[in-house]
């Protein structure tokens, strides 16, 4: 998001330390180890505060690397033979636009001509009066030109207007849902949502997960089911009237959804006003050949301006049981937000594809390798 990029903050090597939280089940297998090793230091195009895609395509013949980053509420496309060679930004445009900020934060191809993106959209808190915090939502597009441009196939995940914190002093986000990554199950049957959620509730506050069939990623409002109280639940989105908000002219249906069981518990809330925090958010998850397994990279979060803890890893060995996740462990003390795992083979290596060697990356920028062992 353009408002937290600012506030990073350094780091130090910190490789799977003993600190855990204690709300993940204990995996029944051993659990996979990541270590960071020091690498020349390697930058995606242009800014970044989001989770940044990578696709594999053809273009004119050619296989190429494309990938999506945002900053300040604007997505640009990028590409080249590599990771090592991608060319310079071009924005990209999306219509019908949700309005105010949008960053692109994954795709998913149909492995024919048609990319699914899925979007963070701030919006300000003005049901509020408070134009100077934001509230976020998730959205879907799909794009038929490599990223370039993209039609919004509409808001899939939306909070409730009446669980926005207006009196937190949180400095960004004051309710709503965001920061996300999105899997494909490998037998493509759903799409798994994996998102931050920032209601007033702090049982409700945590990275949570969400499902929707692969069949209907064409017409995704409304079919959406989260994972609450141990099952993916479906039909709990609801229709209900937006708030008339200042300058409008009418209200309109949308969908609104309860909050998801969250992985980890939170233990010190966003908007308690004491200014601490210890939760975890923005998640990135990618399938692992090496261990055969997903791993998901968070932020853990000391305060109210998004302090950076530590950056964690969890791994499962599936999508369709989030109970799976194993605890997470800090990966590195400090770092920047949204870390990132980039796959390094040619032709196949993305953010959603890394083997037992891959890049590290943390707001666009690389500095590690990352390894994985079983």
């Amino acid at each position: 998001m353009n408002v937290r990029i600012a506030a990073a903050c350094g780091f130090a090597v910190a490789v799977l330390s003993a600190t855990t939280p204690t709300a993940f089940p204990e995996a029944a297998a051993p659990v996979p180890r990541a270590t960071l090793i020091p690498a020349l230091p390697m930058t995606l195009p242009g800014n970044v505060d989001s989770n940044s895609p990578l696709v594999w395509d053809l273009e004119n013949g050619q296989r190429r690397l494309f990938v999506l980053t945002s900053h300040s509420g604007q997505p640009s496309v990028a590409s080249g033979t590599s990771l090592e060679r991608l060319g310079a930004t071009t924005q990209v445009t999306l219509l019908p636009h949700p309005g105010y900020g949008v960053w692109m934060e994954a795709i998913v191809t149909d492995d024919v001509e048609t990319w699914y993106g899925f979007y963070h959209n701030e919006w300000p808190a003005t049901a509020c009066g408070r134009d100077d915090r934001f509230v976020p939502r998730i959205g879907a597009a799909k794009s038929t030109d490599r990223g370039r441009s993209w039609q919004n196939l509409g808001t899939i995940l939306q909070a409730a207007q009446s669980t926005t914190a207006c009196e937190s002093t949180n400095g960004y986000l004051i309710g709503g849902v965001g920061d996300l990554s999105v899997m494909l199950d490998r037998d493509k049957n759903y799409l798994y949502l994996f998102y931050s959620q920032y209601q007033r509730q702090r049982e409700a506050q945590g990275v949570a997960v969400a499902r929707l069939l692969w069949a209907d990623r064409d017409r995704p409002t409304g079919r959406v089911e989260i994972w609450r109280n141990g099952i993916f639940e479906p039909e709990a989105g609801r229709l209900a009237l937006s708030p008339l908000l200042p300058g409008a002219m009418r209200r309109r249906l949308e969908w609104t959804y309860p909050a998801a069981t969250p992985l980890v518990a939170t233990s010190q809330a966003w908007h308690d006003t004491d200014g601490k925090v210890d939760a975890f958010w923005g998640p990135s998850v990618h399938w692992n050949t090496a261990i055969e397994q997903y791993v998901m990279l968070l932020n853990r979060a000391k305060d109210e301006n998004y302090g950076q803890e530590g950056i964690y890893v969890s791994f499962a060995p599936s999508l369709d049981n989030p109970e799976l996740w194993s605890a997470p462990q800090k990966l590195l003390l400090g770092g920047k937000w949204y870390p990132q795992v980039v796959g390094s083979t040619p032709g196949t290596g993305t953010d959603k594809l890394a083997g037992a060697s891959a890049r590290f990356f943390m707001s666009g920028r690389s500095d590690w390798m990352i390894n994985f062992t079983k």
